[in-house]
């Protein structure tokens, strides 16, 4: 059975990388709009339409650039259901060869553009009504391996955050989960970790279709979950 998300307006931060463009196609081919938000320019082979509305350029740790972006999803759809926060990144460097600087960089990444992101959305999604709001945390937020420490710290503010906003909204006919995946099967984790059983990983696919679960009319008796999508790692 596939859950149908017709006319649900959503929106996907980090909507050009891989799990965002696969979310994208996933969520369109149910009958979502969206609106796909990237730090960079919009993709040659990406068109606008009725139903996507691709945005560039937005920085999703300003306020400013970020609330721009939301009204530009209004003016265009003239609503908003839903955010799923994609946008993030990693790094991997031991504790006492790395740099301070990491654990700043990944928390601007991972929970500064959730925040940011969440917080101009939600005012939309709130007089939408039956609302969702979705974050990527990751399995090293609840146990964290060598090299990851800014990484897992930074995914754990991201559930921390979900189970938070999630006990606030409750009552608020919105729901709000995250997804805390292993290891996602695209090209970088590849390149970086050649020797690994691929089949093992969670595909951008396999992940997006967990997230258009939480955002259907099935999953709305959800809320506060970090869900791990662990594949068979």
């Amino acid at each position: 059975m596939t859950l149908s998300l017709q006319g649900r307006a959503v929106i996907v931060t980090g909507g050009f990388g891989v799990l965002g463009s696969a979310l994208t196609k996933l969520l369109l081919e149910r009958g979502a709009r969206v609106a796909a938000l990237d730090l960079s320019d919009v993709p040659a082979a990406l068109t606008a339409s009725a139903d996507f509305l691709p945005l560039g350029m937005v920085n999703l740790t300003e306020t400013a650039s970020a609330e721009q972006a939301m009204n530009q999803v209004i003016e265009t759809f003239g609503r908003i259901n839903a955010v799923v926060n994609v946008a993030g990144g990693f790094a991997w460097e031991t504790f006492e060869s790395g740099s301070l600087d990491t654990w700043d960089r990944l928390y601007q990444m991972n929970v500064r553009t959730a925040i940011v992101s969440t917080k101009a959305a939600l005012p939309h999604i709130l007089s939408a009504g039956n609302g969702r709001v979705i974050n990527v945390s990751a399995l090293a937020a609840n146990k964290a391996g060598l090299g990851v420490a800014a990484y897992a710290a930074s995914k754990a503010g991201v559930a921390r955050f979900t189970e938070s906003l999630a006990e606030e909204l409750k009552t608020r006919d919105v729901t709000v989960n995250a997804v805390m995946p292993s290891i996602i099967d695209t090209p970088n984790n590849r390149a970086d970790m050649p020797d690994q059983d691929f089949s093992a990983w969670v595909t951008p696919e396999a992940l997006s279709a967990v997230i258009a679960f939480l955002l259907s009319a099935e999953g709305q008796v959800i809320t506060g979950a970090c869900l791990p999508v662990s594949g068979r790692v």
